[in-house]
């Protein structure tokens, strides 16, 4: 594995439009909101963004390849024992107890659960169960105490710390109990804003009982309220590559995770409310910028917000390509790589094509990335 300079960033820009909608709600049911520049707007949280990205994740690659994220890790070990073995539940529980126990995770409230979700790599669990494939019966015949001696020999640690898979290797994983089993994160994701003020909004619907139709009774048999708001969001995530690649332990799956990242963080859309709202729309900006010196949000362009009669979309796409040519001539950082896909046309375009060069499809973005960054690590192994 060639040593790449400690600093690689890839900077993830993108503008997206979303009509009515809850993307994702607060602890009254509404749609989150911040304060910036003075006005309210339109907040969708980084961690609803990065669930949304995993769950595109599940749909587009192996179910071997992905994570999980629970506390029920005993029960998933067992399951996985039950299969491979053939052991009954009863045995297969205790087996997969001795073996999380070198972990030392503190146990949660509910026999069996962790005190918190641990994030691991299914291989990773399947791998800690091949440890004892072969003599499963075996050991499960052994005194708790002999189980013990046993297990101690195996390295089920170290299961859990290589191998990892995409989504551990870009989100990282946090134990707090051993150092050994945390991940550092790869990636960082902002929290959307929108570009402009906005105003909640409440939807009052109401639900008809059918059969009390047909009986001619009059009245709704359910109502309610859901709040809304419709927003042009910035969205920005940066990715380490040197993170990255040591996470994954290799160069070509490290390319190959930020072209995954890249394309489920821009297609993927928070689920809350999704049947209510149908607000699935694609963006109408991404932009990748590759940076050798340091991740820059370019959240500042919207300090000040649109206003509502400039034609949000647009004003919002001029004033990202002028923070962004402002950030490199104010401090001299060129952009190593800078691609971009957008849908605007007319002095928009032209202003994009001044900050980020011509514009292409979401494939060809893809691709010149692929090839930048494949490029960067064949340069730095000469």
């Amino acid at each position: 594995m060639t040593l790449l300079p400690p600093r690689l960033y890839v900077d993830v820009h993108i503008l997206q439009t979303v009509p009515p909608a809850n993307l994702n709600r607060d602890d009254q049911g509404n749609p989150k909101e911040a304060y910036y520049g003075g006005t309210r707007r339109s907040r969708v949280s980084s961690q609803a963004w990065k669930r949304a990205t995993r769950m595109h994740f599940t749909e587009h690659m192996p179910a071997d390849d992905l994570a999980t994220r629970t506390r029920r890790v005993a029960s998933a070990l067992t399951s996985v024992l039950k299969v491979r073995t053939g052991l009954a539940e009863e045995p297969a529980s205790r087996l997969a107890d001795a073996l999380l126990a070198p972990l030392k995770i503190s146990a949660g409230r509910k026999k069996g659960d962790t005190a918190y979700l641990l994030f691991y790599g299914r291989r990773q669990l399947d791998n800690v169960a091949g440890l004892v494939s072969d003599r499963a019966a075996e050991l499960a015949a052994l005194d708790d105490k002999e189980l013990q001696a046993e297990v101690e020999k195996l390295a089920v640690e170290a299961q859990f710390s290589s191998g990892h898979p995409l989504d551990v290797a870009l989100f990282g994983r946090m134990v707090a109990d051993i150092a050994t089993l945390r991940v550092d994160a790869a990636v960082q994701v902002a929290h959307a804003l929108s570009t402009h003020a906005v105003s909640l909004e409440f939807d009052y619907f109401t639900a008809v009982d059918d059969l009390a139709e047909e009986e001619r009774e009059t009245g709704a048999g359910m109502i309610g309220t859901i709040g809304f708001n419709s927003a042009t969001l910035y969205r920005y995530a940066t990715v380490s590559l040197p993170q990255l690649r040591e996470n994954l332990g290799d160069d070509t799956a490290a390319i190959e995770g930020i072209r995954k990242f890249v394309t489920s963080f821009a297609r993927s859309v928070p689920s809350g409310y999704r049947n209510s709202f149908a607000h699935q729309t694609l963006p109408s900006l991404v932009s990748v910028v590759v940076r050798p010196d340091q991740p820059v949000n370019l959240v500042t362009a919207y300090e000040d917000p649109v206003a509502p009669s400039a034609g949000i979309a647009a004003e919002s796409a001029r004033r990202l390509a002028a923070e962004h040519r402002t950030a490199v001539d104010g401090w001299g950082d060129s952009p190593a790589f800078t691609a971009v896909c957008h849908a605007f046309r007319d002095e928009t375009a032209q202003a994009l094509e001044e900050a980020f060069g011509p514009a292409g499809t979401f494939p060809e973005l893809l691709n010149g990335l692929d090839e930048h960054l494949s490029s960067a690590i064949a340069e730095a192994g000469r």
